[in-house]
């Protein structure tokens, strides 16, 4: 229930949003309708692999998450180009055409390299973490669907009734103003970031260097029922076990010593080697006599830690025993030993996790530098885009730190106490934020790049691009970060994180990336930014990030 409370919160600020910046009802509601019925789709898809496969219970609300945010910002993208190319004095059916072919490149360029950053979590090796990607990526492929299909025909039927019912006088959303008339805000500051580009990029990395600061302290680890409100059951089932056992009754850890190749007379003299280790182990409230097997093979203990299984004393008791403790315990013999149970399972998948981020990053970022470069053809640009990218993640992470492990607002959200990070939530923000960052890079860099070809002036075509294209971006990202914000509701609390922190990355990557350090570093490299050595340009393929209705009338000069 909490989940379609969410969608319906997402929705109607949507609503309210696409009313303010397109004036129209019907320019509003369209994209709203195609990405409900695109992600609709998705989740068929979903459940249709459902059958075949398992996925966690998580799966349908990220996919219906994510489907929604792209699908929005595709239709938005395509109607915005069609609304223009009809005040340009184009038919309908040939201005919905046109926006497809122009428009529609970015879509599916976008679209492509989000579902990349997606399937980049197979690279983790854990299958759960690479179907959550893949359940997300699903409901991706029918939003591009959706958005070169079902969009251009949905406009060619409405054709110039899609302004018909006002909320105030429709503009036009990508042309900039006439020669004489008063220029509007976004292109005042267009001119302002084009005259001052090293105080705009200052502000931008003083930002995101504040707002990443918390990244330093995160504590990676798992969420228990502790962290639940106390109206729920498994919350005050919690709290009985802590008063009357200590915290760590709710986590307990087992110790298993397979003696199966330890000779019957050696087996008294190592279990009483291996007790005395047991005893005065730190961070252990207790931990039981071992217990041997009715064959004698395996002995057993459980031991109970000071504090809380999501608590990092808990994980250095469970790293201790298996690495110390227990290896000393059984010295001299023949002997093998574990800790198992549910908290050291949830530890050893910390482990791995927290030792596969780094790859995904490497391959994710990679990947996403090679599309950048054979769209834009400029080393630079590639390099910039990768760069503030991984910035704005990281700032996005800062804020989740802050709410969640340090507090910050924390029981707002309906979170107990201060909490860790969970395990594979810092691994999923990375493939998708690093996704959808891109919609937004490409968007701006294509306007920026089809001015440079049209112009060959690098400054100007920055401010060009700037201009036309801060109101479309202002608008798709405050819907996308209703539509996140939106499942901050949600009982579970991965998906309250999951939802801040893609709200929150996706607020930081429209304002302080694409409106203040993409503009500043763009106009600062000049001509630079579109340079490419002729190998690396003849090697890589050829794609075009927004086709165009008529070939451009010059070539830029490299």
């Amino acid at each position: 229930p909490s989940d379609r409370t969410s969608e319906a919160i997402g929705f109607g600020v949507a609503i309210v949003v696409l009313l303010i910046g397109f004036g129209s009802l019907l320019a509003a509601v369209l994209p709203l309708v195609t990405a409900l019925v695109c992600a609709l789709c998705g989740l068929a898809l979903l459940g249709l692999f459902a059958a075949a496969a398992t996925f966690a219970t998580v799966s349908p609300t990220l996919a219906t998450m994510i489907g929604i945010g792209v699908g929005i910002d595709y239709a938005l993208f395509l109607v915005t180009r069609h609304r223009q190319n009809l005040v340009d004095g184009q038919d309908p059916v040939t201005a919905a055409g046109n926006a497809a072919a122009t428009s529609g490149h970015a879509v599916l360029l976008s679209g492509c390299t989000v579902i990349i950053a997606l399937s980049g979590l197979w690279v983790s090796g854990i299958g759960f973490i690479g179907k959550l990607g893949l359940a997300a990526a699903v409901t991706v492929v029918t939003a591009v669907a959706g958005a070169l299909t079902l969009v251009p025909a949905v406009l060619g039927l409405i054709g110039r009734r899609i302004d018909r019912v006002r909320v105030r006088k429709p503009v036009a959303e990508t042309v900039p103003a006439p020669e004489g008339a008063e220029p509007g805000g976004w292109h005042r500051y267009a001119q302002r970031v084009e005259r001052r580009p090293w105080w705009f990029l200052a502000g931008g990395v003083v930002l995101l260097a504040g707002l990443s600061f918390p990244v330093f302290f995160i504590q990676l680890g798992h969420i228990g029922d502790g962290a639940d409100p106390k109206s729920f059951t498994d919350r005050r089932a919690y709290d009985l076990m802590s008063s009357a056992f200590g915290p760590g009754s709710n986590g307990p850890l087992t110790v298993v010593i397979d003696q199966s190749k330890v000779s019957s007379g050696d087996r008294s003299a190592l279990a009483d080697q291996a007790q005395k280790a047991l005893t005065g182990v730190p961070d252990a409230e207790v931990i039981t006599q071992l217990t041997a097997t009715s064959d004698g093979d395996v002995l057993t203990a459980t031991a109970y830690s000071v504090a809380a299984p999501q608590d990092e004393r808990t994980t250095s008791l469970t790293n201790r025993l298996t690495d110390d403790v227990l290896p000393q315990a059984v010295s001299g013999y023949d002997a093998s030993t574990y800790v198992t149970g549910t908290t050291a399972a949830q530890v050893d998948f910390l482990d791995i996790v927290s030792s596969r981020l780094p790859l995904i990053i490497a391959v994710v970022v990679g990947l996403a530098f090679l599309v950048i470069l054979a769209v834009f053809r400029g080393l630079l640009v590639a390099v910039k885009a990768a760069v503030l990218n991984v910035l704005s993640i990281a700032a996005s992470y800062g804020v989740v730190v802050a709410v969640f492990q340090w507090g910050w607002g924390g029981p707002a959200l309906g979170v107990s106490g201060d909490v860790p990070i969970e395990s594979y939530v810092p691994m999923m923000m990375f493939a998708i934020v690093f996704g959808l960052s891109m919609d937004y890079e490409i968007f701006l860099l294509s306007r920026i790049h089809e001015a440079w070809v049209r112009t060959g002036d690098p400054r100007a075509s920055v401010a060009h691009a700037l201009e036309i294209t801060a109101r479309v971006i202002t608008c798709a990202a405050l819907i996308m970060v209703s539509v996140f914000a939106a499942f901050v509701i949600s009982d579970n609390i991965v998906v309250k994180m999951l939802g801040l922190g893609l709200a929150a990355s996706v607020l930081i990557d429209a304002t302080v990336v694409r409106l203040l350090l993409v503009p500043a570093v763009m106009t600062l490299l000049g001509r630079a930014a579109w340079w490419i050595p002729d190998p690396l340009d003849r090697i890589l393929p050829h794609l075009d990030a927004e086709g165009s209705a008529e070939p451009p009338a010059r070539t830029a000069q490299k």
